[in-house]
């Protein structure tokens, strides 16, 4: 019988997706820039890419249905942005 891949096994997949820099492997452009989306507009664009990104790294993704994979911010007081990565419900917070 093949190992089944958990939902637990595709967030360890994405937490450490998300805490490793990019280009953290030698020879591999494998990890992720979370920061660099905070001073930008969402509408710009670059969460798409950065969800490309994501499911291009950890294969597993890509068996999930488009909507499975979101990010968003939410702004907290005073003058702080939380980035948050939602992958089928569970949530991730980055910043």
């Amino acid at each position: 019988m093949k190992p089944t891949i958990t939902a637990q096994d595709i967030q360890s997949m994405v937490s450490h997706w998300l805490s490793t820099p990019p280009n953290g492997y030698l020879g591999s452009d494998y990890g992720a820039d979370p920061q660099s989306l905070l001073q930008n507009p969402m509408a710009a664009g670059i969460g798409d890419a950065f969800i490309g990104k994501m499911r291009e790294d950890v294969p597993a993704l890509e068996a999930m249905p488009a909507g499975a994979v979101n990010v968003f911010y939410v702004d907290a007081l005073p003058d702080r942005r939380e980035l948050i990565v939602d992958v089928a419900g569970w949530q991730e917070r980055v910043s």
